[in-house]
């Protein structure tokens, strides 16, 4: 069994005003979820080493912070790359935590194809977390039977949202209002966005600023290196093509966890 994790009281309170509010202090039903950015990055801005590579980045002190934050959320929301590369299990190893995230997974292009010894069925399981709700742009006729199975035995689904086909890969691909629609109809009032590198710079766009509630970033004292993948989204400009920054963080504060630091704010409209 995964070692349990412990999160002091202390930092619980350090926390608390950059998360959701908890279900029976909410005063009125959202009209979205929640949205927690979250990640760990190295000090050139680096999720992994390199596209497909698993990359341990977290010391104890700010790994233990991440599953706190999944204790706090009703969902954490990974790309499908970050499946494929690391066949995470999705759950939360706080000691004593009677609360389980649903995890979802962005897979528009439907290019997982779930297994039953995959970590995120094993601990679902052994009733340590949930199964996934996989989000795609295929039609229900075009889903592989045996992995509607396989997630309906477990308590998961494939949850069709509409989709756009990019002009630049071909493949389909969704917009973050979509999603987070997809996930209010579940009733998943707050979700943790965790990764990977396409997700992450996805929603950074300016487009999608309104929708991040918080944002809380570990930094590890390392640098990776070139090759990495990296948080970086896309260009903007202004109308004479001067380059602008393409966002910037308000309300911070910076929190030492062992020998990583975890950095706390809110996107600027």
């Amino acid at each position: 069994m995964p070692e349990q994790l412990t999160f002091p009281a202390e930092s619980v309170a350090v926390l608390e005003p950059r998360l959701p509010p908890k279900l029976e202090l909410q005063d009125a039903p959202r009209s979205r979820p929640f949205v927690t950015l979250t990640f760990a990055t190295s000090l050139d801005s680096s999720l992994s080493l390199a596209p497909g590579v698993r990359t341990r980045l977290s010391g104890p002190g700010s790994k233990a912070m991440t599953h706190y934050l999944r204790t706090r959320h009703a969902a954490i929301l990974v790309g499908v790359s970050t499946v494929l590369a690391d066949d995470p299990a999705l759950n939360c190893r706080i000691a004593g935590s009677s609360h389980q995230p649903r995890p979802i997974i962005i897979d528009a292009n439907l290019r997982w194809t779930p297994r039953r010894s995959d970590k995120v069925f094993e601990v679902c399981r052994n009733g340590a977390g949930l199964a996934p709700f996989i989000l795609t742009g295929a039609d229900a006729s075009d889903l592989p039977a045996a992995s509607v199975e396989l997630l309906h035995e477990h308590g998961g689904k494939y949850i069709r949202v509409p989709s756009a086909r990019s002009e630049a890969t071909g493949r389909l691909r969704f917009s973050w209002d979509d999603i987070l629609s997809a996930l209010q109809a579940e009733h998943l009032t707050s979700v943790m966005v965790e990764g990977g590198g396409q997700i992450i710079n996805s929603l950074l766009d300016p487009a999608y600023h309104k929708l991040i509630d918080s944002v809380i970033v570990t930094i590890a004292p390392t640098w990776l290196g070139q090759g990495g993948v990296v948080v970086s989204p896309e260009r903007v400009t202004d109308s004479a093509g001067v380059p602008l920054p393409v966002a910037r963080l308000s309300q911070v504060s910076w929190h030492p966890f062992g020998d990583d630091v975890v950095l706390c704010g809110t996107l600027r409209v």
